[in-house]
Parts: structure tokens; C-alpha cells; sequence
């Protein structure tokens, strides 16, 4: 796996290239601003990026901005942001297959944020429980996610942290039969019927953060 760091801390952006070698994964660029990390994708195509949200010359959204650029010029292009906030206005935008988005704090150890950067390089979703409730925050009144029991409301935030059906029985402590029975619950309190072309646990997680 070839991935590109976006982060202005040059201490930090070289600690995370040497985590990532000693987790057997090339770096092919260090950039510490936005532009840098949109040129650097288009240059050598990486198969991921690592974004920090505040970078010059803004230092404030700047890597979300960033992010979504390269985004729309190579749609699905897997994106970990990695930050110590929250940025709501661009953060729901990026949502969906391939994203993760990690507090810098909440990283408990090493091989979690090399997990979370194979399971986003492999399309998959990856959101911090703080994040999803700071998202979470957005929605409107009248919205369908009003139907949701507690329990589903449980079971679909570890589903937007990436959790499998069998490590979201583990956390709650119940059957993973019951944890089926609630998915199809929300799917169906989502409208979200079976499609061939639709990832529906996807399409609950959007809804969840209110896009």
C-alpha cells in the first residue's frame, strides 16, 4: 500500500511515516499544507491519504478542503482524516465509502490506527464515536432517524465506526442474531430495500450523520 501524509507538524507527519513502514506500508509523500496534498495525489497516486483538518495557509479547514478536491477528481479515493477536531461543516461532505476519521487523541494504540488505515484503504468506513455525535448534532427535527429505537440507535453508531455485526454483539453484549434484527430494523425504518447498486449499511451510516 502506497499512502501520502497531509500534516504541517513535521514531527508528527514523520512519526506517522515511520509507524507506517514498521506496519510494512510506503509513504511516498510528506506535505504540510492543502494544495501540497492535492498536487501529490495527482503526481503519485497513492492508494490512500492521511489528512490532518487545520494545515496552511488557511489553519483552519484547509485539509478537509483539500481532501474534497482530490476527492472530486479521483471519486472514492480513500481519505483518513486524522485530527484533533471536529470540523462539522465539511466533515458530513466527505462521509461515505473509503473515509475515516480519527481524533488524534482517542488513538489508543498502534495497531488501531493501522487497522483503521487497511480498512479505509479497503473501502471501508471508519468514524470515531466523538465525531459521529458532534455529526450527529446537525440533524433536523423530523427526520427519519426519529423512528429508531435506542438499541438501534445504538447498533447503527458502531456501525459508523466501522464495527462488524459480530464485534457490535460483543460491545453490547447480546447475540449476533439479535444484532441482525436490528439492522434489518433500521434499514427498514430508513427505507432502505434491498438494491443490488446500494451498499445499504453505507447508506444508514449517511443518514445517521445527517446527510
Amino acid at each position: 500500500m502506497r499512502v501520502v501524509i497531509a500534516e504541517d507538524s513535521v514531527l508528527l507527519r514523520e512519526g506517522l511515516a515511520r509507524l507506517l513502514a514498521d506496519g510494512g506500508i510506503e509513504t511516498v509523500a510528506t506535505v504540510g499544507d492543502g494544495p501540497s496534498l492535492v498536487t501529490a495525489v495527482r503526481e503519485h497516486r497513492p492508494d490512500l491519504a492521511v489528512v490532518d483538518v487545520r494545515m496552511p495557509p488557511s489553519n483552519t479547514d484547509e485539509g478537509l478542503r483539500a481532501a474534497l478536491q482530490v476527492r472530486r477528481a479521483r471519486p472514492g479515493f480513500p481519505i483518513l482524516v486524522l485530527s484533533q477536531y471536529v470540523e462539522e461543516r465539511y466533515a458530513a461532505d466527505l462521509m461515505g465509502p473509503a473515509v475515516g476519521y480519527l481524533l488524534k487523541e482517542r488513538i489508543s494504540d498502534v495497531a488501531e490506527f493501522l487497522a483503521a488505515v487497511r480498512q479505509v484503504a479497503a473501502g471501508g468506513t471508519v468514524i470515531d464515536p466523538e465525531v459521529v455525535l458532534q455529526l450527529l448534532g446537525r440533524q433536523r427535527r423530523g427526520s427519519p432517524m426519529e423512528l429508531l429505537s435506542p438499541r438501534e440507535r445504538e447498533v447503527l453508531a458502531l456501525m459508523a465506526e466501522g464495527r462488524s455485526n459480530t464485534a457490535i454483539a460483543t460491545r453490547l453484549m447480546v447475540k449476533e442474531g439479535a444484532v441482525e434484527k436490528h439492522i434489518s430494523g433500521i434499514f427498514a425504518k430508513l427505507a432502505l430495500g434491498p438494491a443490488p447498486e446500494d451498499h445499504r449499511r453505507v447508506l444508514a451510516v449517511l443518514a445517521y450523520l445527517g446527510r
